[in-house]
């Protein structure tokens, strides 16, 4: 593992630091979007007195904290391996260049001594008979940090996905709402565990499981801004009509969700991908400030 020299330092002296993950710079938004977008979180971060740590794989090191032409990297190359934590030793002995999802990005940032990552939305439990299900769900049942995100990805079996976390003693915080958020939508109608309105508030309550030793993350869970939310019943129209393809053309695993979000932004004429990038923003700036109050704890 190398750790860029200021992530060390941070670490070092207790600053807050923000783990980011990879894979939404390599597969989940489209060129030049991606390195616009990266860059600009890494902004957010350090604009809210944090130092950025952004999780990938380059030639077969695990790298917390990239520099610019990595982000250039990842952003502009078409060999980048979507990495999870099966991969990892795979992509370490083979020297891949890898972006890292949601479960690798928490694998990593634990083992680095990270406590708060930010991300869009985390996998959970996919639609259909087939039980498939998400690796992120099990590291988020197994790795104590702060993981704040906009819900899990609305092509998922949201209602599944939020039973799995129940099952799996895994602690769904809304952060100022009510309800879990849908990803693009801010409302879902399934039920959060706490609310909690301010980043003291989230800190406390992650020192608290630390103090009781629970092993499982806490999700923190706050909706996309409301002036970029994409109405829900015309995200279930799009995706009810684009969920007989991937079967048409041989689209399955780890390539599903990537295909079905593209069809939504394609079919919302960019309203999706609007959306996206502003949870992920808004998500970044409010880790940021719960990694500055639980510096503080």
């Amino acid at each position: 593992m190398i750790i860029k020299d200021e992530v060390r330092a941070g670490l070092e002296s207790r600053q807050p630091i923000v783990a980011l993950e990879s894979t939404v710079i390599a597969h989940g938004l489209p060129r030049p979007i991606n390195l616009e977008t990266a860059r600009r979180l890494e902004q957010i971060v350090r604009e809210g007195a944090c130092v950025p740590a952004t999780i990938a794989m380059l030639a077969g090191e695990l790298r917390v904290g990239l520099e610019t032409n990595d982000l250039e990297l990842l952003a502009q190359s078409s060999d980048i391996k979507k990495l999870s934590v099966r991969d990892l030793a795979i992509g370490v002995a083979r020297k891949w260049n890898g972006a890292t999802t949601v479960a690798s990005t928490m694998w990593i940032a634990h083992r680095a001594g990270i406590k708060v990552f930010a991300t869009g939305g985390i996998g959970g439990v996919h639609r259909g008979s087939l039980p498939d299900v998400s690796a992120d769900l099990p590291q988020l049942a197994q790795i104590p940090m702060i993981v704040v995100c906009s819900g899990a990805k609305i092509v998922l079996d949201l209602p599944a996905t939020r039973e799995w976390l129940e099952t799996n003693s895994i602690t769904v915080v809304g952060y100022q709402c009510d309800e879990m958020p849908a990803f693009y939508s801010r409302s879902s109608g399934l039920p959060i565990d706490v609310r909690c309105d301010t980043p003291e508030e989230v800190a406390h309550l992650f020192a608290t499981q630390r103090h009781l030793d629970v092993r499982s993350a806490l999700l923190v869970t706050a909706p996309v801004p409301s002036e970029a939310e994409v109405e829900q019943s015309f995200l279930n129209k799009v995706l009810e009509d684009s969920l007989g393809q991937p079967e048409r053309n041989q689209i399955s695993g780890r390539d599903l969700t990537p295909f079905l979000l593209a069809q939504m932004s394609q079919r919302s004429d960019g309203a999706t991908l609007h959306a996206n990038i502003a949870l992920l923003e808004n998500n970044a700036r409010v880790a940021a400030q719960i990694a500055n109050e639980l510096s503080q704890t």
